[in-house]
This record gives C-alpha cells, structure tokens and sequence, in this order.
C-alpha cells in the first residue's frame, strides 16, 4: 500500500493573525475617530442654530427678525411668536407671556448660554436640559397636533409628533450624553476645573 505525503498540510494550531488583529484595532480606532467629528460637527452646527436665532432678534438682521425691530430697538423676542400661538392645551398662558419682560430676558438667555455652550463645548449637561426644556415649550406652542386651527384653516402641520424642536431636543440629549465637547471644544478643559470635578452635573 502505497504511502501519499501531504507536504502542505500541518496538523495543529494556529496563533491568530497579528495583521487581522491590527487591522480591526485600526478600524474600530478610525470609527471611533470619526464618530468623534461627526458629533463634533453636529453640535458645532446646532449651536450656530441657537446663537444666530440670539443674534437675529438681538441685532434685528432681517432674517426671522425685521431690520430696525431687535431686542436693542425695542421689539420684544417673544411678542410675535407667543401672540400667534393659535392651537394647544396652553394657548391662553402662552398669549399671557407674550412680550413680557421676565419671558424675554429668559428667552434670550437660554438661546445665548445654550448657543454659547455647544459652541464651546462646555457644560453641555446643562444645554441639554435648558435646550430640551426651551425645544418642549417650543413644541407645545406649535402644537403639531393639531390638523386644524380653531377657525377652521389648516394649521400647516406635517407630522403630529416629529417637527424640529423634538429633533433638536434629541440631539442635545446625545451630545451631552456622548461628551462631544472633546473634540474641537473646550469639553476636557472644562471637566478638569476643581468646580467641575465636585459637581459632575456641571459637564
């Protein structure tokens, strides 16, 4: 009987590739890397959001706020959008708020801290709950609910639950969540401050 040698089979076993292992090292570093940015980018982006709508009804750039009407000639931030609320279970206390003074000043504070907050990338713990705080209201006010008005019109809602104030509030939520204030922000600066490091609400 006649004996065949196999010269290329090898009985036992195999140490893992060095190369595979390297290989999803790097990837999983490189995902990590990009995901980095990614959030970066999205709060970068969401606090321009927040500090133009500040500066627009400041300054009165004419965008959603007429030249010569900003907080500085006199107009009132939140007279417009309150007076107008025309649908929702908080129609009537919204229209009470419309132009006053404390509502203004608390408008315009949260559009600045929350605005200057991403940006920075500093105590977006906090910008997450004032943004998402503001987004709700804001919502509520809109009321994508509802299909029709009270005189009948169409209230030019597209969805009854989804609009941007609910995509806004989400995306503060993960940013804070993911401490996107590392890359291309002041976050890790900031969490070592002793103040900080005491009170871990502050980041």
């Amino acid at each position: 009987m006649a004996v065949h040698e196999h010269p290329h089979r090898h009985v036992g076993f195999r140490l893992p590739s060095l190369r595979r292992a390297g290989t999803a090292e790097a990837t999983a570093g490189s995902t990590t890397a990009v995901s980095a940015y990614a959030f970066a980018g999205l709060r970068l982006v969401l606090g321009f959001v927040f500090l133009w709508a500040f500066l627009d009804k400041t300054f009165g750039f004419g965008y959603a706020t007429q030249s010569g009407k900003g907080w500085i000639d006199g107009g009132s931030p939140t007279k417009g959008f309150l007076s107008s609320v025309a649908a929702g279970p908080m129609e009537s206390t919204f229209h009470s708020w419309a132009g006053d003074t404390w509502a203004d000043w608390l408008f315009m504070l949260g559009l600045l801290g929350i605005g200057l907050a991403l940006v920075s990338g500093v105590a977006l713990r906090l910008a997450a709950v004032a943004g998402t705080a503001m987004m709700a209201l804001m919502w509520i006010a809109e009321w994508p609910p509802a299909k029709h008005l009270p005189d009948g019109s169409l209230s030019m809602s597209t969805n009854p639950f989804a609009d941007y104030h609910l995509v806004y509030a989400v995306a503060l939520i993960a940013l804070a969540a993911v401490g996107a204030g590392a890359t291309w922000g002041l976050g890790r600066a900031w969490a070592r401050l002793p103040l900080v490091e005491r009170h871990r609400w502050l980041q």
